[in-house]
């Protein structure tokens, strides 16, 4: 399962905060994975920064819940246009790499 949360940039800082505490905790951001993109880089609201995690339903469960007071899932649309233009940005890092080492 995946979901796009939207932060507002004045947040920025207490979002990354939860998303970097106890990293080597099993059940933690970092284990489980995200990506963080701000809104400019991704042709969406400026103002925003974007937290793609694609994770267990449980985990995403405790995601919403600990992200509750900081950020919000985004929109469906909103977060198909951010989960294609993560999925080609990491296509096109494959493709990348499978080049270099051909």
């Amino acid at each position: 399962m995946y979901r796009v949360y939207e932060c507002e940039n004045s947040k920025k800082a207490e979002l990354m905060k939860i998303l970097e505490t106890d990293p080597y905790n099993n059940d933690s951001f970092a284990r489980a994975g995200y990506k963080i993109k701000e809104g400019a880089v991704l042709e969406e609201d400026k103002n925003h920064t974007y937290v793609y995690i694609s994770a267990s339903d449980d985990f995403v469960k405790k995601a919403d819940d600990l992200l509750k007071e900081i950020a919000k899932p985004t929109a469906k649309e909103v977060e198909a246009r951010i989960v294609a233009k993560i999925k080609e940005e990491e296509e096109q890092a494959e493709s990348g790499l499978g080049s270099i080492f051909g």
